[in-house]
């Protein structure tokens, strides 16, 4: 029986695969994933091709190095409706600009899961969610920032939607495994498949 890897350290994701009894372990990819976004960008890949390309290039890089384990390389963005990119704030004023540019607008957010086995893929799946932003006051902004930064400086679209991050919206679509950044019922479906979880 293959064990699963996680190609990640994100606590969300942890948190997810824990909540729903899957026994895994993490590692860390460590790709150079700004390197990797800028070529697929210039290449005029999209946002939904972006997020599942990087999640398969973190699943890769981890299962070079466990080839005998499932590795779940995992990816999310967010595509702004006037066809911009949000990437991970790197500053609190980064993350002002963020929301922002967010306040009173909807956006895709893309979850992209791929599960590698051997060096190379098995299993993927994109899965896409609709948020709609409310209108934003800079007064609740600076409130927000004050009691999320620097916990969000890893979360694109500057939000923790299990924590104050709720407060941002008036209206979200999709599933909300896939806006906390992971397609989580299919990778339970594909596991199931490979009689990791009881069927």
């Amino acid at each position: 029986m293959p064990t699963l890897v996680l190609a990640s350290q994100s606590a969300s994701r942890r948190a997810m695969l824990d909540a729903a009894g899957v026994v895994h372990e993490a590692l860390p990819a460590l790709v150079d994933e700004a390197s990797a976004k800028e070529s697929l960008l210039a290449e005029g890949t999209s946002p939904r091709d972006l997020a599942d390309a990087l999640a398969e290039l973190k699943a890769l890089k981890v299962s070079r190095m466990a080839p005998q384990a499932l590795v779940l390389g995992g990816d999310s963005l967010v595509a702004l409706d006037d066809g911009s990119l949000l990437d991970k704030p790197e500053s609190r004023e980064q993350a002002r600009d963020h929301l922002q540019r967010m306040s009173g607008k909807t956006h895709d957010l893309y979850s992209a899961a791929v599960i590698a086995e051997g060096g190379r893929p098995v299993w993927r799946h994109v899965d896409r969610a609709r948020l709609h932003v409310r209108p934003l006051s800079e007064t609740f902004i600076e409130s927000y920032l004050d009691l999320e930064w620097p916990a969000i400086a890893g979360c694109v679209g500057c939000f923790r939607i299990e924590g104050p991050g709720v407060q941002l919206f008036h209206r979200t679509e999709g599933s909300h495994f896939t806006i906390l950044g992971m397609p989580l019922l299919p990778i339970l479906d594909y596991l199931r498949t490979r009689g990791m979880m009881p069927k």
